[in-house]
């Protein structure tokens, strides 16, 4: 896996993955950015929940759950001294569609949580707190 990282100028960046997918990556105007894209901790956690929700989807899809929306809503944490890095985050889902069964979606987060998930579980390795929750919306 490959990606290339070009300073705009300020705090701006474009970043390309190595499938070909641009993205702006930028800071806070009091840092010198001008605003015009999501923080790289911003990026990070947002990639996290990508990766999960990827995750999940495909084991309930695999087992043939109804669903017919999945939101993953993520609250982070970060230490106070530098590095702020993260320390505590919390993945709540909510998974919506007919008749989903609760241990359906209950086994697809936690296989998600601890066998699935490369950026969570490398997260979770280096020291910060994940946690998962989940709500099922009848549709």
């Amino acid at each position: 896996m490959k990606a290339t990282v070009k300073w705009t100028d300020g705090r701006q960046f474009v970043a390309e993955s190595g499938s070909g997918h641009s993205v702006v990556i930028d800071g806070p105007p009091d840092h010198g950015g001008r605003d015009t894209g999501p923080r790289p901790m911003e990026m990070l956690l947002m990639g996290m929940g990508a990766c999960t929700s990827f995750d999940v989807l495909e084991i309930l899809e695999k087992s043939r759950a109804p669903v017919t929306d999945c939101v993953a809503s993520i609250e982070a944490e970060r230490a106070d001294s530098v590095p702020s890095v993260f320390t505590r985050i919390h993945i709540h889902f909510t998974v919506s569609g007919q008749g989903l069964k609760e241990k359906q979606v209950k086994r697809a987060v936690e296989l998600s949580a601890d066998k699935y998930c490369s950026a969570s579980i490398m997260l979770a390795q280096g020291g910060v707190e994940v946690t998962h929750a989940f709500t099922i919306v009848e549709e």
